[in-house]
């Protein structure tokens, strides 16, 4: 939606976001061509001739692509407007998003450097799983929401993916083994997939670039159904807090 499009200038309304927007975007953009669009963990990159735009949502932030003379929503923080006489804004109720700026390679920037492997790539296995959880006593679940780890294995995507698994939330991942490690990994990629294809887990105000919400809340076997019957064997769903999240699980089917 906007490769290729030509930066005309830059307005920062509010630059008090988790860190502040830098104001050398300023001078930086207006003039390049957004060559192409990525992603590395939840950080979108927006690759320019001399640098690369980095901007991670945060809880609440969306950006939407708009006329540039369309009326200012209530936190509208920046606005990139084009040549061509859209523009693109950042909106965020929350502030807990960012946007920096990467004058060189953008995976070497100081929020990027020391993430794990993507989910869905060959890096993320078991192997690689149980090398670096041999003598850890951290439980399961937040060792595998840890981005150190693996990234995009939030909250409600761990406590499916280890139902899923047969593992028990609270056990120390020191003592989970390679073939539970495998099954995992397993678990972790369906359920994403399922989610990417149900377009997402809306539970409060998530929506897809075209507002659209998440649909995979339907499809949530633990998450939420704190009392409900197992889908498998009828037990009651508990919950408790660990990690300071809250996580959900059956005590029968995860040991």
């Amino acid at each position: 939606m906007v490769v290729n499009k030509m930066v005309d200038r830059v307005v920062i309304h509010n630059a008090a976001l988790r860190w502040p927007v830098p104001g050398e975007l300023l001078e930086l953009l207006p003039g390049q061509r957004v060559s192409s669009v990525g992603r590395r963990s939840k950080y979108l990159l927006f690759n320019f001739e001399r640098g690369t735009l980095i901007i991670h949502l945060g809880m609440t932030g969306h950006l939407r692509l708009t006329s540039h003379d369309a009326a200012r929503r209530k936190h509208d923080h920046v606005e990139i407007i084009f040549s061509d006489g859209t523009a693109l804004r950042y909106n965020d109720s929350r502030r807990f998003g960012a946007m920096l700026w990467a004058a060189a390679d953008p995976l070497q920037h100081r929020r990027l450097t020391g993430l794990g492997p993507e989910p869905f790539s060959p890096g993320f296995n078991a192997t690689y799983l149980h090398r670096i959880s041999r003598g850890r006593k951290v439980a399961v679940k937040p060792f595998l929401m840890d981005p150190r780890v693996v990234v995009g294995v939030g909250n409600i995507y761990a406590s499916e993916a280890l139902f899923r698994a047969g593992i028990a939330p609270t056990r120390p991942v020191g003592q989970v083994g390679k073939a539970a490690l495998g099954r995992l990994v397993k678990s972790v990629r369906d359920i994403l997939e399922a989610a990417i294809a149900a377009g997402g887990t809306t539970l409060r105000n998530f929506s897809d670039s075209q507002g659209r919400p998440g649909y995979f809340r339907q499809e949530l076997c633990v998450y939420g159904r704190t009392g409900e019957a197992c889908l498998v064997c009828s037990a009651p769903i508990k919950q408790l807090r660990l990690g300071q999240r809250s996580t959900y699980f059956c005590p029968n089917c995860q040991r």
